[in-house]
């Protein structure tokens, strides 16, 4: 199991999450966003909206998410 919080993958808070897997590690941040989203969570919807920003470009897009594999692979085994 490997550890990272909201803001390590692009959030806006500490809330961590263990997966054991970048693409479960993914998709809890997902859920959790979806979550703030209802919520209203004005720190989480900006967070949103700069990744929004970064998805009108693919290129980026893809490359942000290599750098988060990247580090979640880099992370020990907790």
């Amino acid at each position: 199991m490997k550890k990272m919080n909201c803001k390590q993958l692009g959030g806006a808070c500490d809330k961590e999450f263990q997966a054991n897997s970048f693409e479960e590690m993914a998709e809890m941040s997902k859920q959790h966003g979806m979550e703030m989203f209802q919520k209203s969570d004005q720190a989480h919807l900006k967070a949103m909206k700069e990744m929004q920003r970064l998805m009108l470009t693919p290129k980026a897009m893809e490359e942000w998410f290599e750098s988060k594999r990247k580090e979640f692979e880099s992370l020990p085994e907790s």
